[in-house]
């Protein structure tokens, strides 16, 4: 395991801070109790071309993302109305600004639209997969360059226990050779494999590492496009290279109309999948 970067050094030792401090005042028998009293979440379904539409409040790339007047329940209406596969919230609050509270939020609010949501944070921790569960979530997303080999497989086999999708992002060719040594079993929950094409070094965007990494996906899993997308031209792109879907948030965060952004990445995205499919 190499953390790739101090940023995700440090994120990984502030997770594993925030466990303790946690555990100090919900025992993991507790929260499991909780985690399998929580009502089940609206399942992942795909089709051909999906997107993971995210709620990101900060990032420390591109700082604040939302403004004074931001509504995140009108965000998440937004994202549902627009065709959302699923909705990625963040929960880490130092850097990113999120909370548990924003994910039980989002849950609540999507269940009705059927579309499940996912917790992504620096996980370190099965328990914090379990805060997922008990707060509404369908999914986690496990970052393979700052875990052990043990330690993903922990995180995995308790999201499954629990009926949770995991995304599991790689950052390099050695992160999905990871991947593609695990034990992952086929069928549901998922697992999907996300390539980010941030640089951990200096957390640009290198939007090349999509065409570069895509021969190296594990072809069972699902692939995920992350970080970069900002556009319909983004996605097609994305979706012409092979990835199944893509996960947005700066730019649907950003954009003055989240809905109508989200439908065009998706028809770009979907309109190359049915001009492969017609040329095959």
């Amino acid at each position: 395991m190499s953390s790739g970067s101090s940023f995700l050094g440090r994120m990984a030792d502030a997770s594993r801070e925030r466990v303790r401090r946690a555990r100090l005042a919900v025992s993991q028998g507790l929260l499991a109790d909780r985690a399998r009293a929580a009502p089940a979440a609206p399942p992942l379904e795909l089709g051909g071309f999906d997107l993971i539409a995210e709620l990101k409040l900060r990032s420390p790339a591109a700082g604040g993302l939302a403004t004074r007047s931001f509504d995140r329940g009108e965000q998440l209406a937004a994202y549902a109305r627009g065709g959302a596969a699923a909705v990625s919230v963040l929960t880490e609050s130092d850097e990113f600004h999120g909370s548990l509270s924003h994910l039980e939020d989002a849950a609540a609010a999507l269940a009705a639209h059927g579309c499940p949501v996912m917790r992504k944070d620096f996980l370190t921790s099965p328990y914090q997969v379990l805060e997922a569960r008990a707060a509404g979530a369908g999914g986690v997303l496990v970052i393979v360059t700052m875990l052990e080999d043990s330690e993903i497989r922990e995180l995995v086999d308790c999201a499954r226990e629990y009926g949770l999708f995991v995304l599991l992002e790689a950052f390099d060719r050695r992160d999905l050779e990871r991947i593609a040594a695990l034990p992952l079993a086929s069928g549901a929950p998922q697992v999907l494999a996300g390539v980010n094409c941030r640089d951990l070094r200096d957390l640009n965007v290198r939007f090349e590492r999509f065409a570069e990494l895509a021969p190296f996906i594990p072809v069972e899993l699902p692939t995920v496009a992350e970080s970069g997308i900002s556009s319909a031209t983004d996605a097609a792109t994305v979706s012409e290279l092979g990835y199944e879907l893509a996960l947005v948030g700066s730019a649907l965060m950003q954009s003055g109309r989240p809905e109508q952004a989200l439908r065009d990445m998706l028809a770009a995205g979907r309109n190359v999948r049915e001009d492969l499919r017609a040329c095959s």
